[in-house]
């Protein structure tokens, strides 16, 4: 991947988020390049992290729309009552049909099962709507209808993230946890866990798969031979590392991280400084961070974004970003008069 390419991988248009009377988030304009390391910097409560979490698909936008590879993804909803159509209308029809065959065939058992289907059609279309998958969200589309792309929506389209603070499943081991992070790549379900593996081998061919991938992550991070330890037994930084690795689990174009280095002494942020570098570099990665350590800004990043108050006071390179006068007043307030 070229870390200068110009085409973006995700594009922010006037993202704004309010929170009643609170604007955490204010008409920010953002652009990630593909194979770019970007950081996302400013004081605490500057809007960070709100900006991540709408772009993990966690918020809805007050306003705004955000494009990831060419599409929209995240926007503020639109026209979302004609979905109402989507879950009344199958049901109806089948039961107008059911009741048309009971006219003309008069049997009584032709009009039971035409109200059953018709039932099954209505309760599959409101499942549909809670569950919305694939073919749901197309459906809704050719109505006009636009909902934002949920978490597991952006997991799936190529987003991974990590959390500012820890979210492991702390009684699973790590190579679980891993493993956890691909559940969305993997194709068996729970047709081939019952079948027996001789007669449906996919499921257990996957899932070696699967752990050989996941053991190949641990290692990538700095976790070889850790993978059978409980996630709340390592240490605090291999804690972070292993939210990486989870992450990465499920192959992602855009890795998001909020402040990957928190907490940890110089040698650990300088393993994690490497890490990110290699992310990109073996992997072809998108990465964009929050991160309070300048040293990591400094270091890793080919461009740099500043918010401040919720809005976006000021973007490029690490030296320009530097000697920008109002990222100085952000944060060391402004000059005595």
């Amino acid at each position: 991947m070229n870390p200068h390419a110009s085409e973006p991988l995700l594009h922010a248009v006037k993202v704004t988020k309010r929170f009643g009377g609170l604007i955490a988030v204010n008409e920010v304009d953002f652009t990630i390049p593909e194979g770019a390391i970007v950081s996302l910097i400013g004081p605490n409560g500057a809007g960070k992290t709100t900006l991540f979490n709408i772009i993990a698909g966690i918020y809805d936008p007050t306003l705004g729309e955000i494009d990831f590879k060419g599409q929209r993804m995240v926007a503020r909803p639109e026209n979302v009552r004609r979905a109402t159509i989507l879950w009344f209308a199958p049901g109806m029809i089948l039961a107008a049909a059911a009741f048309l065959a009971y006219q003309v065939t008069g049997s009584q058992l032709v009009g039971a099962l035409g109200g059953l289907i018709a039932i099954a059609g209505l309760v599959i279309m409101l499942l549909a709507g809670v569950a919305r998958p694939l073919w749901y969200g197309r459906l809704l589309g050719r109505i006009g209808v636009f909902l934002s792309a949920r978490p597991n929506d952006m997991v799936v389209a190529g987003i991974g993230r990590t959390f500012q603070n820890i979210r492991l499943f702390q009684n699973m081991t790590a190579l679980e946890n891993v493993l956890v992070g691909m559940h969305s790549k993997l194709r068996a379900n729970w047709v081939h866990a019952i079948i027996d593996s001789r007669l449906a081998p996919m499921a257990t061919n996957e899932e070696r798969a699967a752990a050989a991938r996941a053991e190949e992550l641990l290692t990538l991070v700095g976790l070889p031979g850790k993978g059978h330890e409980l996630a709340k037994n390592l240490p605090y930084g291999d804690q972070r590392r292993l939210e990486i690795a989870r992450a990465m689990g499920a192959d992602p174009a855009l890795l998001l991280l909020d402040e990957p280095t928190a907490g940890m002494n110089p040698r650990e942020t300088s393993e994690v400084i490497a890490l990110i570098a290699r992310l990109r570099r073996d992997l072809g990665l998108t990465i964009l961070l929050i991160e309070h350590d300048m040293r990591v800004v400094m270091s890793v990043s080919d461009r740099v974004s500043v918010l401040d108050h919720g809005e976006m006071i000021a973007e490029g390179t690490p030296d320009e970003v530097r000697r920008n006068p109002r990222v100085i007043e952000a944060y060391l307030g402004a000059p005595a008069v």
